[in-house]
């Protein structure tokens, strides 16, 4: 047998609690509360059916052919516009398309971590962006998540131990895990702090466009007047996961070398998807479909609240999200979600993430994350109550 000599950067990476869950979510007898998966009854099939034999009979012979790494202009140039509703005026050399917005976090981690750089981030954040940033071998530095979004004075302080800070990670919206959002106000004192320490900020927003409630805030990177803020978006939450489509704003010498990395990496995005969304946007009103999937996910969203507050013991918290797609759930501490979960498994076949992955650094055992965009009503009243049920025995 062969003797594999691996490099370095991928000592110490653990299989991912992501991988497992995909598997979890492929299961039709588990109620999975776990993956960040959209509702599929709400992908518009009929349409997008038609929209992809419209591209390849009409336009075949490019959609079916390289593209560039960028990505399609026409498409970019959509991004562009709705970047500007929000505050974002950026231009055709600031914006490329990307495969979902995970592949974001790795070619940024790519083009800016350095061995022993630190990385600041939110505690807990999300899982994924620790999968890319840490073969890179940074620094992880935690900073407590609070009500209203990442503790600001906690934030300074590690800016000031950690002078080799090279940005801040951070979910303004609806934040994966915890469905907390960011003040205006700390927004503000972010992009301050960023300032003085001279670091970047990566503004990760896959789920923005999802409020149901609550006042629209503006994004961090619409106040960045000094192209310090990487901005990254996706259509997996607004459209379809499966296109693996996204897209990154940031300054022009920025995308210019995350272009190359992607040139590396994977050439470019599919081009008949991106011809196909293209499509889709010309054709329909994405906007009035992103309508559908907020009531539709703010219904659920109200019926897993609901359902936890007349199921759980009082010593059970949980957030209450103005959007996306999760909710956090805190035990007291002597609760192990891990051990929790193979009960929930073992009798009412529920599950969900335990939260011990979702820290950057000292671990939390007594937390979980869980998602209400997925299942169908009748399993989300079956699953959070069957959780409440057997968490009021595991007290007793």
């Amino acid at each position: 047998m062969a003797k594999y000599q691996f490099a370095k950067r991928v000592e110490g990476i653990q299989p991912s609690a992501i991988k497992e869950l995909l598997a979890l979510g492929a299961d039709p007898e588990v109620i999975s509360f776990g993956g960040g998966y959209p509702d599929p009854d709400l992908f518009p099939l009929d349409k997008l059916s038609g929209v992809y034999q419209e591209v390849i009979l009409e336009e075949g012979k490019q959609a079916l052919q390289y593209s560039t790494t960028e990505g399609l202009p026409a498409l970019r140039e959509k991004i562009i516009k709705r970047m500007a509703h929000i505050g974002i005026e950026c231009t055709m050399d600031e914006v490329m398309m990307i495969s979902g917005g995970q592949q974001g976090l790795d070619l940024v981690s790519k083009l800016f971590i350095n061995e022993g750089d630190a990385i600041i981030c939110e505690s807990p954040t999300f899982l994924g962006a620790l999968l890319s940033f840490k073969p890179y071998g940074p620094k992880f530095v935690s900073v407590p998540l609070e009500a209203d979004g990442i503790s600001i004075d906690h934030l300074e302080a590690a800016l000031k131990e950690n002078p080799n800070t090279k940005f801040i990670y951070t979910i303004p919206e609806f934040q994966n895990p915890t469905g907390v959002t960011m003040s205006l106000e700390k927004r503000k004192a972010l992009l301050s702090l960023a300032s003085q320490h001279n670091v970047l900020i990566l503004e990760d927003s896959p789920y923005r466009e999802l409020r149901y409630e609550g006042d629209v805030l503006p994004s961090i990177k619409s106040l960045d007047t000094e192209g310090r803020v990487i901005h990254l978006g996706s259509f997996s939450k607004i459209l379809c996961p499966g296109l693996r489509l996204g897209w990154v704003v940031a300054p022009a010498e920025v995308i210019g070398k995350i272009s190359m990395l992607k040139l590396a990496s994977d050439t470019q995005n599919s081009t008949l998807n991106m011809h196909a969304v293209n499509r889709f946007m010309d054709k329909y009103d994405i906007d009035s479909h992103i309508e559908v999937l907020k009531q539709t996910y703010k219904r659920k969203k109200d019926l897993m609240v609901e359902n936890m507050r007349t199921s759980f013991p009082d010593a059970v918290q949980y957030t209450n999200p103005e959007g996306g797609l999760f909710s956090w759930i805190t035990f007291p501490e002597r609760v192990d979600t891990v051990k929790l979960m193979r009960e929930t498994l073992a009798e009412a076949k529920v599950a969900y993430v335990p939260g011990l992955s979702f820290f950057p650094t000292k671990v939390e055992n007594n937390h979980c994350r869980i998602n209400y965009s997925y299942m169908p009503d009748e399993k989300i009243e079956f699953g959070i109550q069957a959780i409440g049920r057997i968490v009021q025995n595991y007290f007793k």
